[in-house]
């Protein structure tokens, strides 16, 4: 039953206690979904705000809970710290306030639907359970929407299965509220044991366990961030975890409260990890990838560096305004109206934008593409058109770019094609071999700017520093214009930074401006593009493998290490 159909009345509000699982924001469920969209009002642990927020409602109003930073009580010693995202126009509570069921009964009774989400799972969330305690005492309905467990899913994600054939007990614990008889039960089991700590209380958990009867030399893994792309794993034993965390410069550190899940046990696979730490061993693990692409074009590039396991950041280099005179689009646009046209070519998403944008200007829509013929360059250009609700009736069955798509054009013929002309909307800077192309063919073309294409404000400082400072593992130019607005308005990457190119043109381009072009695309495509990335960044891993060295980000170079020419 949805929150919808439980809110009936001003008088009658509703709670989901929903698990926003380990990190990923992958992991959350369709109905956790669903229940976050139709939410009035959203709390939430400041750890999973990012994970739940994108799908609540839009245009949200927030009112921060925290008391001072400095008096945030530690893990398991104190009450959660909170933000209250605010769905309708009057403010939840106080900001003084940070009694949980407080805040969410107080939102519920006044008629609104509140998802209180918590890490992990609701169900093994000691706040929760008190929260579910007090909406059931108020009268306050409520349902729960289970999470993936922590213990569960970052285990599934370091490579660690709980379980082997022989179906071993498994066992967990949080070590921070841990007594000392469930130190002794679980240390007097042959079972594994999967235990809730902090990255500074491993060594101490360990200890525990080894007091209660297990082996120092039972192996052990330890994952800290897991299921995020910050996600890092230890492999050791009871005994040398406190020397393996030293050595690996993460003990003593000031996050040394971090949340961690260590697993403990002959059965936990530890020694088969290298085999199935699946998440940990992607080409592009943790990599920060500088796209400059606005964010529409960057979308399913970013999703692919993501499958990667990459960390895109979307930088636009180019801004996109009207044409100085619109009268010539006006014109075109008309035209298309009363049967001026044969074909329409559409080059870019901007083209299709520009386009759309003059149709409901006019109070236009597809219908008025009816008998006119259309023609897409890219695969994102035909997702926008049929997004508009047009389907092209040519796309390049080859290279996507003017010349593949003069070599599917047809010629004109004045038996056949009733009309002759072609309209063109393009940017101001677009050359003109699709216009040369088509007049060859036999077409008349009205070449038309639809759009300008300025050079894009400059970043944010933080953004700039990263990249002039080695913040940035690679940086993908999919044009020429690419890297010169991107020096232009942020600076040079970094030598460190490993530096992708489209093509041959792009990367001479790269070297004119002074940087080292490490990765080519096979083909002017931009998912070729971060594939021969991907490619790049295993075989990097592979070397570093093979050597004995461990396996680093280009970011966490030694600052000045000479780069190593490689092209793929």
């Amino acid at each position: 039953m949805s929150p919808t159909t439980l809110s009936a009345g001003p008088e009658h509000g509703h709670v989901t206690f929903l698990g926003a699982g380990p990190g990923d924001p992958g992991l959350l469920t369709l109905r956790a979904v669903e229940a976050l969209a139709n939410a009035d009002v959203l709390v939430a642990e400041h750890e999973v705000l990012d994970v739940v927020r994108q799908h609540a409602r839009q245009g949200v109003s927030e009112v921060n809970t925290d008391s001072d930073p400095s008096q945030e009580p530690g893990p398991g010693t104190g009450a959660p710290q909170l933000t209250v995202v605010d769905g309708t126009s009057t403010a939840v509570a106080a900001p003084a306030v940070r009694d949980a069921a407080h805040l969410v009964m107080e939102a519920a009774r006044g008629g609104r639907r509140v998802v209180r989400a918590v890490s992990g799972d609701p169900g093994l969330d000691t706040y929760a359970a008190e929260e579910m305690l007090a909406c059931a005492a108020a009268g306050v309905p409520f349902e729960v929407v289970p999470g993936i467990a922590s213990a569960v899913g970052v285990p599934a994600y370091a490579g660690v299965p709980l379980r082997d054939a022989q179906g071993a007990d498994v066992r967990f614990v949080d070590a921070r509220t841990a007594s000392d008889r469930c130190w002794t039960e679980v240390g007097a089991s042959d079972g594994t044991v999967v235990v809730s700590t902090t990255l500074d209380s491993v060594s101490a958990a360990a200890g525990e366990l080894v007091s209660a009867g297990r082996k120092p030399d039972t192996p052990m893994t330890v994952t800290v961030a897991g299921t995020t792309t910050r996600q890092r794993t230890w492999t050791a034993t009871l005994g040398t975890i406190a020397q393996t965390l030293k050595q690996a410069k993460v003990l003593p550190s000031p996050d040394g409260g971090r949340p961690v899940i260590a697993v403990v046990g002959e059965r936990s696979a530890a020694a088969q990890r290298d085999q199935l730490a699946w998440f940990e061993s992607k080409p592009l693990f943790g990599w920060k990838v500088l796209v400059p692409r606005t964010k529409e074009q960057a979308a399913s590039l970013s999703d692919q560096l993501r499958s990667y396991g990459a960390v895109p950041h979307e930088v636009p280099t180019i801004a996109v305004e009207p044409p100085r005179t619109p009268q010539q689009m006006e014109r075109a646009v008309k035209g298309l109206v009363t049967g001026r046209y044969e074909w329409i070519a559409f080059t870019s998403v901007n083209a299709v934008k520009a386009v759309r944008e003059k149709f409901e200007e006019y109070g236009l829509d597809a219908r008025a593409f009816a008998g006119i013929k259309v023609a897409a360059v890219g695969e994102q250009t035909a997702n926008a058109l049929i997004a508009f609700g047009v389907k092209p009736d040519l796309v390049p069955s080859g290279e996507q770019s003017a010349a593949g798509l003069l070599e599917d054009w047809p010629p004109y013929d004045p038996v056949f094609d009733p009309i002759d002309r072609v309209f063109l909307p393009r940017a101001d800077i677009a050359t003109e071999t699709l216009v040369a192309g088509l007049i060859e063919l036999g077409w008349e073309v009205d070449d038309v700017t639809a759009y300008r294409t300025v050079r894009a404000s400059p970043p944010p400082a933080e953004t700039r520093e990263a990249i002039k400072g080695g913040g940035f593992d690679a940086v993908l130019f999919t044009s020429s214009s690419t890297v010169r607005n991107l020096v232009g308005i942020a600076g040079k990457p970094h030598n460190v930074t490993v530096i992708a190119c489209i093509g041959p043109a792009t990367a001479k381009t790269a070297e004119e401006h002074g940087l080292r072009v490490d990765v080519m695309a096979p083909e002017p495509s931009v998912h070729k593009l971060a594939e021969a990335l991907a490619d790049f960044g295993a075989k990097r891993r592979a070397a570093a493998l093979e050597a004995g060295d461990p396996v680093t980000r280009p970011s966490e170079r030694r600052p000045g290490a000479r780069r190593r020419r490689s092209t793929t």
